[in-house]
């Protein structure tokens, strides 16, 4: 946990992080461990001080570069599937403001985070520095094609939609290792695929609205 790093940031109470909370309990999240990081977790920090105030409601917001912080639900959700299956070593597609990069980096070993937008990954290094987060690796690159040089993954999680999952990353993925994704062009479904051998399982969650998965850097 990072609580102790967190004295002091901001000025937002405890008890409005646990409403949020009880909120996604309510909504059927059922992972305490994912429950408590987020409940330490100030969201407020990951944000623009102009939206701070709208933190802990449940609904995605803007980051700029035309992302958004997604919703606490679906960041609960996509974690909750993820640690199901106990990944040690896992790989972010999309770091974007850091929010969710810091959950996986209080829950698993190792994460490795993917961001194409410069000026996102510069201001998620210095959050994460923050709060004492160390066990994150950046790469600023085009996150459809995973990091294969650091693979196998135990876990990937992709925080932006592609059309279909490109073949790059199901190949980075380590034997019995999970991909949850959103996946689609207007009709979204947050999957999971879990790898067999060659072969990979694929489960539909439930139906989701995400910014398309883009190719390219910018700097």
């Amino acid at each position: 946990m990072v609580a102790a790093e967190l004295q002091g940031i901001g000025m937002t109470s405890r008890r409005t992080r646990m409403r949020l909370i009880q909120r996604l309990r309510e909504s059927g999240i059922r992972d305490e461990q994912v429950l408590g990081v987020m409940g330490d977790l100030p969201r407020h920090i990951f944000l623009d001080e102009a939206l701070a105030h709208r933190a802990y409601e449940d609904t995605s917001l803007p980051i700029g570069h035309g992302q958004t912080l997604s919703q606490p639900y679906i960041v609960a959700k996509m974690t909750e599937t993820l640690m199901a299956h106990q990944p040690r070593k896992v790989l972010e597609l999309g770091t974007g403001s850091g929010y969710q990069t810091a959950i996986l980096a209080q829950l698993v070993a190792e994460v490795y985070s993917v961001e194409r937008i410069k000026p996102l990954q510069d201001r998620a290094r210095e959050r994460l520095r923050q709060i004492g987060i160390r066990n994150v690796m950046l790469r600023h690159a085009d996150g459809g094609m995973g990091w294969p040089e650091k693979g196998p993954f135990d876990g990937i999680i992709v925080t932006a939609a592609p059309r279909e999952v490109p073949e790059e990353l199901l190949e980075q993925l380590a034997e019995g290792g999970v991909l949850v994704a959103p996946v689609g062009d207007e009709a979204q479904m947050l999957v999971e695929i879990t790898r067999h051998g060659d072969k990979f399982k694929t489960r539909e969650i439930e139906p989701v609205r995400f910014v398309p998965l883009l190719h390219g850097v910018i700097r």
